[in-house]
Parts: C-alpha cells; sequence; structure tokens
C-alpha cells in the first residue's frame, strides 16, 4: 500500500522571538490564551485551596478558633464559586483553548477576537467577585447557590452580593463565547481525513461540553436577573409575599448546577480517554461507544436537576429518582471501557495514569454515593449534612483536581517542551490521593452521625471531633501536594530536560507536531485514516498498524 505524503500547511519563520508581555495581553493565538487560561485558572485554585484550609482548621476541633460565624460563611461562599466556576469549569475550556485546535489539525481557533475576549471578560468576572471582600458589610454570606431570602436585599444588604452577581454573568458570557468558538472550530475547522467519528476522546468531550454550557448557562443568567431586579426593582420573583415563588430559584439555579457537574467533568472524561489508550499501550475500547455515552451524559443531565429538590415537596420525586439512577448507566460504559482498554495492556505507570487511576477510583465512590442521594428515602436523611458535602467533593474535586493533574503531568511536555520529573510526580499523586480520601471521606462519617454542613463549629460529645481532625489533616496533606507540584513545574524549567515531540507515544494529531508547537501548529500534517493519526504515521512500517490503517481509511472514506 503506498502511503499518502505529507502536506505544508503554514510556512514559519526559522526563529521565533520570544514574546513580550505585551504580546501576551493582546495575543489572539489560541496558544498563548490556553496558557493564559491554564495558568489564570489556577491561580484561583490557590485561592480556593487557601479558603478550604482556612475552614477546616476552624473545623478541626470544636469552638470558633479565629474565624467568626459571619467570616466562615464568606469563606464558604466564595470557596465553592471558586472551585467550580472559576478553577474547574475554566481549567477545562483553557485546555480546550489549547488543544481543541490542535487535535483536530486546525491553525486557531475559528474566531480568535471572540477568543481574547472570552479570557479577558473571564478575568474580569473573577476580579469582580474578589472585590467584594472589600465592599461594604463584605463578601455574600449566602452559601455559593445564592438562596432567597438570604441573598436578597434584607439578608444581604450590602453591595457584595450584587459584586459577585456580576461576576459571575461576566464569566458565564465567558463561558457560552468559548463553546460557540469550540463548536465552531471542530465542526468546521477539521484537517481532511479528520472526520467526526475520527475526532479525539477529548475534542469530542469539549463540544459535548460546550453545548452543554449553551443550553445551561442562560437559565443561570436568568436567576441571576431576577435576583438582581428583586434585589434593586422591587420585581418580587423569589417572594412569596408578593406573588413569587420559593421554589422558583432552586428550579432555575439547579437547572444550570446539576448539567454544571458534568460540565465540569465531562472534559477530564475526555483528558482520561486520551491518556489511558497510550499508557496501556492499546488502542481504545469501544471509540463509539465512548461518544455515545458522553452523548447520553449529556442529555440525561438536563432532566435530573430536581433531585436536589426531594424535600421541597414540589417535584415529582420518582421520576427525578429514575433519572438520576439512569444517568449512572452510560457513566459505567466509560468505566466498563476504559477497564476494557487496560485489559492485558502493557501498562506503564507513570505519572500521567497514575493520576488517571486516581480519577477513576476518587469518581467511583463519588458515583456510587451519587446513587445512594438518587434515593428519596436515603435523600431525606443525608438533606443538608455533610454526606452530601462529601459525595460532591469525590465527583467534583476527586475527579476534576486529579484530571486536571492527569493533564498537566501528560501535555506539559508538549506545551512547554520540557519533561517534570517522574518522581516527584509519585510523590505529588501519593500526597494528592492519600489526602483528598483522607480530607474527604470522613465526611461521609460525619453526616451519617447528623453533622450539618454549612456551619462553623460543633459540640463536643457528638462524634464530630476525630473524623473531622483527619479531615483536616488530608487537607494540609493536598496542600502539600499541590506546593510540591507547583516545585515540579518550577525545576522542570530549571533543568530544562527535554521532552521530544513525542514522549509518551501519543495517538494524536498534537504529537506529530513539534514540542511546543509552532505558531500556527503545524509545518505538515500525517495522513489521518483513523482516530489515532500520529500513532498510524509512527508505526506505519508495522504490518498490523498498516492493515488496521487500511480498513479504517476505506471505512472512513466511504
Amino acid at each position: 500500500m503506498t502511503t499518502v505524503t505529507t502536506r505544508v500547511v503554514l510556512d514559519e519563520p526559522p526563529e521565533r522571538q520570544r514574546a513580550t508581555l505585551l504580546d501576551w495581553l493582546t495575543t489572539t493565538n489560541h496558544k498563548r490564551i490556553g496558557i493564559l487560561y491554564i495558568i489564570t485558572t489556577f491561580f484561583f485554585f490557590g485561592v480556593g485551596g487557601i479558603e478550604a484550609v482556612l475552614m477546616r482548621t476552624e473545623l478541626a476541633r470544636p469552638g470558633l478558633q479565629f474565624l467568626s460565624k459571619q467570616a466562615y460563611n464568606e469563606i464558604f461562599t466564595m470557596h465553592g464559586l471558586t472551585m467550580i466556576l472559576l478553577f474547574v469549569t475554566s481549567m477545562g475550556l483553557g485546555l480546550a483553548n489549547y488543544f481543541v485546535p490542535i487535535q483536530v489539525g486546525a491553525p486557531d481557533m475559528a474566531f480568535p477576537r471572540l477568543n481574547m475576549l472570552s479570557f479577558w471578560l473571564f478575568v474580569a468576572g473573577g476580579i469582580t467577585i474578589y472585590l467584594s471582600f472589600v465592599a461594604p458589610h463584605g463578601a455574600p454570606a449566602t452559601g455559593w447557590t445564592f438562596y432567597p431570602p438570604l441573598s436578597d436585599i434584607r439578608g444581604s444588604p450590602g453591595p457584595g452580593v450584587d459584586m459577585v452577581l456580576m461576576g459571575l454573568l461576566l464569566t458565564s458570557m465567558s463561558s457560552i463565547m468559548t463553546a460557540i468558538n469550540i463548536i465552531a472550530t471542530a465542526f468546521f475547522l477539521r484537517a481532511p481525513g479528520m472526520t467526526m467519528w475520527r475526532l479525539p476522546l477529548f475534542t469530542w468531550n469539549m463540544v459535548i461540553t460546550s453545548l452543554m454550557v449553551l443550553v445551561a448557562f442562560p437559565p443561570f443568567a436568568t436567576f441571576i436577573a431576577l435576583l438582581f431586579m428583586d434585589r434593586h426593582f422591587g420585581a418580587h420573583f423569589f417572594d412569596p409575599s408578593h406573588g413569587g415563588s420559593a421554589v422558583l430559584p432552586q428550579h432555575l439555579f439547579w437547572f444550570f448546577g446539576h448539567p454544571e457537574v458534568y460540565i465540569t467533568i465531562l472534559p477530564f472524561f475526555g483528558v482520561i480517554t486520551e491518556i489511558i489508550p497510550v499508557f496501556s499501550r492499546k488502542p481504545l475500547f469501544g471509540y463509539a461507544g465512548m461518544v455515545l455515552a458522553s452523548m447520553s451524559i449529556a442529555a440525561l443531565s438536563m432532566t435530573v436537576w430536581a433531585h436536589h429538590m426531594f424535600t421541597t415537596g414540589a417535584v415529582l420525586n420518582p421520576f427525578f429518582s429514575i433519572m438520576s439512577f439512569l444517568i449512572a448507566v452510560p457513566t459505567g460504559v466509560k468505566f466498563f471501557n476504559w477497564i476494557g482498554t487496560m485489559w492485558r495492556g502493557s501498562i506503564r505507570l507513570a505519572p500521567p495514569m497514575l493520576f488517571s487511576l486516581g480519577f477513576m477510583s476518587n469518581f467511583l465512590i463519588g458515583g456510587i454515593t451519587g446513587v445512594m442521594v438518587a434515593a428519596p428515602p436515603f435523600d431525606y436523611q443525608a438533606q443538608d449534612t455533610y454526606f452530601l458535602v462529601g459525595h460532591f467533593h469525590y465527583v467534583m474535586a476527586g475527579g476534576a483536581l486529579f484530571g486536571v493533574l492527569a493533564a498537566f503531568y501528560y501535555w506539559f511536555p508538549k506545551v512547554f517542551g520540557w519533561m517534570l520529573h517522574r518522581r516527584i510526580g509519585y510523590w505529588v499523586f501519593a500526597l494528592q490521593f492519600v489526602g483528598f480520601n483522607m480530607a474527604i471521606f470522613p465526611m461521609h462519617v460525619l453526616g451519617l452521625r447528623g453533622m450539618q454542613r454549612r456551619v462553623a463549629d460543633y459540640a463536643s460529645n457528638l462524634g464530630y471531633n476525630t473524623p473531622n481532625l483527619v479531615s483536616t489533616i488530608g487537607t494540609y496533606l493536598i496542600a502539600a501536594g499541590t506546593i510540591l507540584f507547583l516545585v515540579d513545574v518550577w525545576l522542570a524549567f530549571r533543568r530544562k530536560e527535554p521532552a521530544g515531540d513525542n514522549p509518551w507515544d501519543g495517538h494524536t494529531l498534537e504529537w506529530s507536531t513539534s514540542s511546543p508547537p509552532p505558531e500556527h501548529n503545524f509545518h505538515w500534517l500525517p495522513p489521518i485514516r483513523s482516530e489515532r493519526p500520529t500513532f498510524d504515521w509512527v508505526h506505519r512500517d508495522d504490518p498490523r498498524v498498516l492493515e488496521a490503517t487500511h480498513r479504517g481509511g476505506m471505512k472512513g472514506d466511504s
């Protein structure tokens, strides 16, 4: 069989000049914007982590140690907003900014200037949210759900709530713009041969995530707008004493909030699905099943929002319970395919693979406890206890945090051209995995013993002391692991150990270009005859690869 020769895409100057600060601040290049996103979101992760350490230090033993109840509630509110909207959601969009164009063989995002605008709206939103700390009456103490009457003008008279609402509106606009850009890039800028059924799974998951953003974020913006009008214009949308509805804000918030769980986690499903085949030295088991499972999760996530409202008495509990059970099925398909990919593979336990396995184990625990609280009888007992805090963190933090670190260790050589230290990566994983489970698993015990969430203090005779102390120690280990990771990054730039273009023997197109990629991503592209074009090209002399590529080309071209 004759292999099609590669083609020139764009010429690149022989030497790239070092970018100035002004170049970075005004850039429309998707790779620089992706790096800016990642750095900014990791900064917010650090801020949210400090807030977590402050809360867990306060809860390490009974009594108020150094935080007042008001300060605790402010920190609690800002921690939730920061980790969910300023870190996890935006980290996925940042990774997509960098890698989606490269994975589809495009020179940039479809709308580069819109891409720049979306990033700076995100920055403006984050700054506006945190400026609420210096506003009269301080930052909001409402909880990250902003339920009235805590968030109305009587419950929160200062401008702090308004500042956060405006900041959230800016970040929502940023996410919607980025989602449009990702969809347009994946649909219209694919390289010849890159059919939709050859897209890398990370790109597929980002396309599906972007579609969810377009559906879920407008109701959230509506909630923000109605709450603002209630606060300042006497609209009374959420005030039952004037004909409003006390349940409506929960419907609007959770119609956004539950799909948001999957908006945060689907990108990292994609990351894990990229990593496991590479480090198992096998093709992905069930490519089509993975895509269809992601689509099913996206569709079903729009039908389960009211399982957060079982105890309100205002929703049909059996329907939302059934839907909540049903959404576990496509997630189980993903686990089955991941395990099927690893089965009888030649597994390399490099740091990206370890973090992927940590992701799977943590998310599995979160999924099991999610099925438990999807049953209304159990949910009635667990409502507003630390059991729900534990479940939520196993899904959001145990999944997303380990997905983020897996992505960092996997793609850092491609982005910067240097290798992170393998042994330090093992220590980072050990600290994060042990620390995370020490910090979060005791929360289930606390919930079953009756400890209520959103409280700054507890009595000393209720059996809460030891689990809270263990949880606090685990939080310190997570902080230590994060600091060690930053040390690893710093050492990588000091040692400058060259990574090469394809240090992991990767499968997708980003591994066929240089590390870091040139200005317009590619000087050439390998022929795309399957969902593993780089692997097919590197191993083109292997008869088994030739046969599989020929079959894939015949099927894809037909």
